[in-house]
């Protein structure tokens, strides 16, 4: 089944050629099934990228999604131009009456900074606290993950003493849990970070499960008791060469970042990396889709956010 996106989302065409089926929004309004309605805000620099990324993910299941993009209006992009996003993004104010099948909020390359220094964080609170009655799931990606569980649950960041960036194995810590449906017994998963979360931190919350876990990048997944929200510490949405152009944008800057783990053929940069990861990312994202909103979500978008004693 298809992906929704705008008829000029540039996307599209990354897409159309790797046979992945997008549907556009004139062919889609002549359908009668209601699509999943899916906000993407969108704080990664390189947002094309990004989009591809994303969209790649959520396109491989049985569902038609229609997706929007947010963005944060108190940030001023360097790498995405005016024009891109004027054209294919959204703000908060534009969608404050809607409601939401799913949202995912990304990643952003702010970690060293204080959740409060961070120039679009009061932005972000307001978009976070806007979910809790407009969105029925909310998908939170490494630092999203924790925004996301700094804002809602109080679970602090903490600093490592350097650049986690690889690919690490993790295992299912509850492997019968619908989001780990069809995964083995061991995954891999891309890390790119500087600060982490705390297992003992997440067992302590009773709002909180911890999901999957790595000896080496430590906590995983989480999500809420209620299913209302899940937080990914790593990137699954990455390309094969994400972490290669992150690395080699690194050294450029003058950084002295290692080599990531677990990725380049012999441990070589000058090697190509070796994709461990593509399915489990992929399964994944369905899942997600698939038990987290598609089924759960009410059938009448209206209802999206409203308790069971204010459905019933």
């Amino acid at each position: 089944m298809p992906i929704k996106i705008p008829d000029q989302l540039p996307a599209r065409a990354v897409l159309e050629s790797e046979n992945i089926f997008v549907m556009t929004e004139y062919r889609a309004i002549h359908q009668d099934i209601r699509p999943l309605k899916l906000l993407i805000l969108n704080l990664m620099p390189t947002k094309e990228q990004t989009e591809v990324q994303l969209l790649r993910k959520l396109s491989n299941t049985p569902l038609q999604i229609e997706v929007e993009f947010l963005r944060t209006i108190s940030h001023e992009s360097k790498n995405a131009s005016a024009e891109h996003l004027e054209s294919f993004y959204v703000s908060l104010d534009d969608v404050k009456s809607k409601r939401y099948d799913g949202m995912i909020i990304t990643g952003a390359p702010v970690e060293n900074l204080n959740f409060e220094e961070v120039d679009y964080w009061d932005e972000l609170c307001d978009i976070m606290e806007w979910t809790r009655t407009n969105v029925h799931n909310t998908f939170h990606i490494c630092w999203g993950a924790q925004a996301g569980l700094y804002y809602h649950y109080g679970i602090q960041k903490y600093p490592l003493p350097k650049k986690l960036s690889g690919v690490y194995r993790h295992k299912a810590l509850k492997p019968n849990s619908p989001f780990f449906r069809g995964f083995d017994d061991e995954f891999y998963a891309p890390h790119s970070r500087y600060t982490e979360v705390l297992a003992e931190d997440i067992l302590r919350h009773p709002e909180l499960e911890l999901l999957a876990i790595s000896d080496e990048a430590g906590v995983y997944a989480v999500k809420s008791v209620d299913n209302r929200r899940i937080f990914v510490t790593g990137h699954p949405e990455y390309d094969p060469d994400t972490l290669a152009q992150e690395y080699f944008r690194d050294l450029k800057k003058g950084l002295n970042t290692d080599v990531p783990e677990n990725y380049f053929e012999n441990d070589d940069p000058k090697l190509k990396p070796v994709c461990l990861w593509r399915s489990a990312a992929q399964l994944l994202y369905s899942n997600w889709l698939n038990y987290y909103v598609y089924q759960t979500t009410p059938y009448e978008i209206s209802k999206v956010g409203l308790t069971q004693c204010e459905l019933d």
